[in-house]
This record gives structure tokens, sequence and C-alpha cells, in this order.
């Protein structure tokens, strides 16, 4: 969070980037929203705000206005950056993010072990949670649970699974876009400022947000560990879900390799970096 000794005009502007930061990380799948908000000192003051806006807003109302400003913008900017690359390659597309999903693991590892160390359960649990997600989604595979023709409803899932990631540090929920068909044509239609898009999409976000951040932030104060290898599980499996099977060319296979590290270690290094 800005510094409260800074003047007023500079620490608008940090937090206005702040918010920047964290929109286009609900974007980019592996990059976690609700972490950046834990390492920018957000993530108490918004469970906060969203389990009680009305005895919350006025104390926070003010912090969160240009937060609020800037995730609009880094949400928009890079839909419409990821909706040009998917138009492009898909598959090369998928591998980046697949890279930069994988980049964020060594700190998501080094975050679950600050509070306890995994254990037989946690283990247990993380392979648990990895097999139901997996299955879950190939079962949505199978009987053809895909958005070819997405709507209202649809619109509406995506804004609540992006609400569960925005509470829930580690959770990221556009991998599991993907593996619905849902990730492109909801980004294009946010880049192109689509009111059928972004209405029933930001009605998902608040309402979700609204009704998890009481139990998560209970959940994580209660049993930090178990919550956190649980959702370590759910993002492996939406990971692994995404993966493409086909490729045109030997040269488009080497291309995706490149993409991959490419996004493993910006991720990687991004994390280091705000990690000091």
């Amino acid at each position: 969070m800005a510094s409260e000794n800074r003047p007023a005009p500079v620490r608008f502007i940090l937090r206005l980037i702040q918010g920047a930061i964290i929109g286009a990380a609900a974007i980019l799948p592996g990059i976690s929203g609700g972490v950046l908000s834990v390492v920018f000192g957000l993530y108490r003051p918004l469970m906060a705000l969203l389990a009680s806006p009305k005895n919350n807003l006025k104390k926070y109302g003010r912090l969160f206005l240009p937060v609020g400003i800037g995730w609009i913008v880094g949400f928009v900017s890079f839909a419409r950056l990821i909706s040009g690359l998917f138009s492009r390659s898909e598959n090369v597309a998928i591998w980046l993010f697949v890279g930069l999903i994988a980049g964020t693991l060594p700190g998501m590892f080094s975050g679950g072990s600050e509070k306890r160390r995994p254990d037989r359960r946690t283990v247990l649990l993380s392979v648990m949670c990895f097999f139901a997600m997996f299955g879950l989604l190939l079962f949505t595979r199978i009987i053809g649970v895909k958005a070819t023709h997405p709507g209202f409803f649809w619109y509406l899932m995506c804004g609540l699974l992006w609400g569960v990631s925005l509470v829930v540090p580690g959770f990221t929920s556009s991998s599991m876009l993907m593996s619905m068909d849902l990730f492109e044509p909801l980004t294009a239609g946010i880049g192109a400022l689509d009111p059928g898009v972004i209405l029933p999409m930001f009605l998902g976000i608040v309402s979700a947000a609204l009704l998890l951040a009481k139990l998560v932030n209970r959940l994580f104060e209660r049993h930090y560990s178990s919550a956190f290898y649980a959702i370590l599980g759910i993002v492996a499996a939406s990971t692994a879900a995404i993966i493409p099977t086909s490729y045109s060319s030997a040269s488009e296979i080497g291309v995706c390799g490149l993409a991959a590290l490419a996004g493993f270690f910006s991720a990687y290094l991004i994390e280091k970096k705000l990690a000091r």
C-alpha cells in the first residue's frame, strides 16, 4: 500500500498504478489479482470493505477509488491485448499462459510454507482437489459444456469465477474459462466494451465477492494451510486441462516451447521483484 507519509497526489497515482497491475492480473492466466492485493497491502482492507460495506465504506472509500479506476484500465487494456494474441495463434497464447502459471508456483509454495509446511493431510487434500477439478473440467468437455454461443448466463458465470479469484489469493479463473471456450469471446467483448458482456460479468464479480468475502477471510484465518493447498490443486488441474494436444507443425511446437519458457521466467521474475 502506498505510504501514508507521501503527498496525496503521489498516493493517488501509486494506488492507480497498483489497481492497473491488479486488473491486468485478473485477465492474465497464472497471475492472481488476489495475490497482488496481498503484496500491495490491499487485501485485508478489501476483505473488510466487501464483508461490511456499510461500516467500512467511509474508512476505505478513498483508498479504493484510485485502485478501482486503475483496475478497470488495466483489465480492459489487457483484454484487448490478449484477444489479439489469441487471434494470431491460440496454441502459442495458451502455452504462454501455461508458462505464466508455472512461473507463479515457486512463489505459491513459498507462501503456503509461511504459516505451515505441507503434511500428508494437506498434500492429500491438494491431490484430491486436483483430480476433482480435472474431472469436472473433463466432464464439461465430454458433455459439451462449452459456450459456442455465449450469452448472459455464461458471462455471468465468468464474473462469478473472477469474483472468486478476487477474494481467494492464488486462485486464477482464466484457465477454467479457457477450458470451456469462454476466455477468448470474453476478452474480445471486454476489449470492445460490449455492454452485453461487461454488465453480466460485472454483476457476477460483485455478487461472488460480496457473498464470499466473509467466508474466505475466516477460512484463511482459521485453516490457512488447508485452504492454500486446496487452491494449489485446483490451479494445477485448471492448467493441465487447457494444454493443447494438436499442432500444425514441428516449428509451432518449438514456438510454443519458447512461449512457455518466456511466460515462466516473466512470472517468476515479476513475483520475485514484487516480493522484495
